[in-house]
């Protein structure tokens, strides 16, 4: 069951752990924004601090990987994005597997199993799409970074969206006897994924790896991967300590590809 609620900056804080709250230093929601990212990536370039976190109803122009769209229907599902400064850029080899993890950690709590991670970013059920993460980076003169880290969930999406070009589920349709309210679940992981991204620098992509291979719905699948315009047919061997995709191709030499999209069949 989802309720239809509006979301509420004052009702989400209220349910977010002093953990949390202590390392939050801005969070902004909306009725309607054209993307959650944009909007971050422009406060970021007016030195905005970490922990700035922006939360939306809807999106006029939400983002995808590889430019595309996220639809993004008034109400229906959770759009948001939180900026995070890094030491360095090589301090987030990793962060989009962590966060995986991160998300699907919450969902578990729930109660809400048979949830997949697809590598590099996206959450997956029964072969379908569920969510998806989008990491945006701005390297400094310093040689320091900054992280855009958006997150799309699907709560409750129409069925049949004609613009959507992919098999697709929401948690009303894989946890139909399960009550989900946005502002609750919203705040349950920004509890999760504030403290694990404030302590990547320090814990790495070692301390979730394991339980990311735990949740890889591609390992042992062949699949396509797509590496700018060519596409490199293989099986999935999982990923490597560093979070690179393992695919062996025809011939039997394995190959490590640290991006692309991938596509497989059920």
């Amino acid at each position: 069951m989802i309720p239809h609620f509006l979301l509420d900056a004052k009702h989400i804080e209220s349910q977010l752990t002093p953990n949390c709250l202590a390392l939050i230093s801005v969070l902004a929601v909306f009725e309607s924004i054209d993307s959650t990212n944009r909007y971050l990536i422009s406060q970021a370039q007016e030195n905005a601090p970490s922990g700035s976190v922006c939360f939306t109803d809807s999106q006029t122009a939400g983002k995808g990987r590889q430019g595309r769209q996220w639809v993004s229907p008034q109400g229906a599902n959770i759009y948001g994005s939180f900026l995070w400064h890094f030491s360095s850029v090589t301090q987030l080899n990793g962060l989009s597997l962590a966060i995986g993890v991160g998300v699907v950690r919450v969902l578990k709590k729930y109660g809400i199993g048979n949830i997949g991670l697809k590598w590099p970013n996206d959450i997956y059920s029964d072969g379908k799409k569920l969510g998806g993460i989008l990491i945006e980076v701005t390297s400094h003169a310093d040689g320091k970074a900054s992280a855009v880290i958006g997150l799309g969930l699907n709560v409750d999406l129409p069925q049949n969206i004609d613009s959507i070009t992919q098999a697709y589920t929401d948690l009303k349709t894989i946890a139909p006897h399960i009550t989900l309210e946005r502002n609750r679940l919203i705040a349950d992981l920004l509890n999760e994924l504030i403290p694990l991204t404030a302590s990547f620098e320090t814990q790495s992509l070692s301390a979730y790896i394991d339980e990311w291979r735990g949740y890889d719905c591609l390992k042992g699948k062949v699949a396509t991967l797509y590496v700018g315009k060519q596409a490199i047919e293989g099986t999935v061997q999982g990923i490597d300590d560093n979070g690179l995709l393992k695919l062996q191709q025809a011939d039997g030499i394995e190959n490590m590809f640290a991006s692309g999209e991938v596509s497989f069949s059920q």
